[in-house]
Parts: structure tokens; C-alpha cells; sequence
């Protein structure tokens, strides 16, 4: 079983301890084992294969937002206990930056969570045929934001300013938690996303936003 960066930190402590605690009682040994076995479980990183076309949600989970803010749209991912907690790549695209932003621990599935510490990962896609801001600009930006919640207390990125990505890669995971959002570029509107609150997610799998939304055939994947 593949395991995000970090797991044995977190795990190797109690399995250590279960052959000991026998001294104590079978009972703690089991518990022991029990909490480093299921400390691996949780960090978990099975391999995904992505469709041929379309955005890729960015986590598992549950879609828990779904808004327009402004000219954007924002699709979030709420993550329990059980769902694997690596964020992958939504688009095949190059890492512009990546920002970690302090904040609080509120439980991600509540509306205080959106002051929650984050890291934002902007991305950058070729996108010819969409408008921009500048004449003879031809790249769209998304953004994921990998959010902590209420004991998701380390972000781990996996990725730096210049990496390039192909659509399912791992750009990061959340040690026990939490939320991951999408934010779209300004020419998707809320009509176009595939997906809506209460949906289940499969990061790296499962479409939010077909290819041909919008006028977007093709858009965002360029180097598939």
C-alpha cells in the first residue's frame, strides 16, 4: 500500500509500542496496533487513473460549496476520516505559486472554515482560444486551495513555482483533514460544472467540468 510523505512519523510510534503494551495487556496491544495500522490506512495514496477528457476533481470527499464570487466559481470538497486525503491536479498545467496562508482550525464543513490556514496553489493552462486579460495573453488561471479544519493541522505541498503537471498528478496532502476548493477560471460559469452539493468525489477521476462546457473543448488539456 503506497502512503503519503510523512505517514511512518505519525504511525511508527504506536506499532513500536504494541509488542510492549502485551505487557500491560492484549487489549493495548491491540489498540496500538490498531491506531498505526489505521494511521497508515488514512494516509493512504492509491494510484488513480484519470478519464480522457475533462477537470478532475482535485480531492475525494463531498462537494460542500459550490458559489460564484464575482466573475469565479468555486467548487469545494469536504473530506472526512475515511476519504484519502492527497490532493491531485484538476488540468494538465504549470505551478505559478504557491502561498501558505496562517489562519484558524474551524471544522472544515463549517462557514468560519474559509479563514481556515490554507495553501493556494495557482496554476497556469495554455488556453488559445480563451479571452485573457492582456492582447496576446493565452494562458487561464485556476487555483487549489488545500484548506485544514478542526485537527487537520500540517499541509503538505508537494509542488513548487515552475513544476509542470500533468492532469491527476499529486500536488500535496492534508495530515487529518479536511477541505479542498477549486476555484475556476473566469470563463467558467456555475452552469458548466458537472457535478453539484452533496456529490461524491474521486480525486483524479471524477469530472467537474467536461471538456466541451462552455466552449472549453480541449482547454484544459494540453499536454494530454
Amino acid at each position: 500500500m503506497n502512503v503519503a510523505p510523512g505517514a511512518w512519523k505519525y504511525a511508527i510510534v504506536p506499532l513500536l509500542a504494541a509488542p510492549f503494551a502485551l505487557f500491560i495487556s492484549v487489549t493495548a496491544s491491540l489498540v496500538a496496533l490498531a491506531v498505526g495500522a489505521g494511521t497508515l490506512a488514512f494516509f493512504r495514496d492509491p494510484d488513480r487513473t484519470p478519464p480522457p477528457t475533462g477537470v478532475v476533481s482535485p480531492a475525494d470527499g463531498t462537494v460542500s460549496v459550490l458559489r460564484e464570487e464575482g466573475d469565479r466559481v468555486r467548487l469545494g470538497v469536504f473530506m472526512n476520516v475515511w476519504h484519502v486525503h492527497v490532493v491531485r491536479a484538476p488540468v494538465a498545467s504549470r505551478v505559478t505559486d504557491v502561498e501558505h496562508v496562517s489562519g484558524a482550525n474551524r471544522p472544515a464543513f463549517s462557514k468560519d472554515s474559509d479563514r481556515n490556514e490554507r495553501v493556494h496553489v495557482r496554476l497556469e493552462t495554455d488556453s488559445p482560444n480563451l479571452p485573457s486579460d492582456g492582447d496576446d495573453a493565452a494562458a487561464t488561471s485556476a487555483e487549489v486551495t488545500l484548506i485544514a479544519g478542526a485537527f487537520a493541522r500540517r499541509i503538505h505541498p508537494y509542488v513548487e513555482p515552475d513544476d509542470d503537471l500533468e492532469r491527476g498528478d499529486r500536488i500535496g496532502h492534508i495530515a487529518f483533514g479536511s477541505r479542498v476548493d477549486l476555484l475556476f477560471p473566469p470563463t467558467v460559469d456555475i452552469e458548466d460544472v458537472a457535478v453539484d452539493t452533496g456529490d461524491s468525489m474521486t480525486a483524479g477521476e471524477t469530472v467537474v467540468l467536461e471538456s466541451a462546457a462552455g466552449g472549453l473543448a480541449g482547454e484544459f488539456e494540453r499536454r494530454n
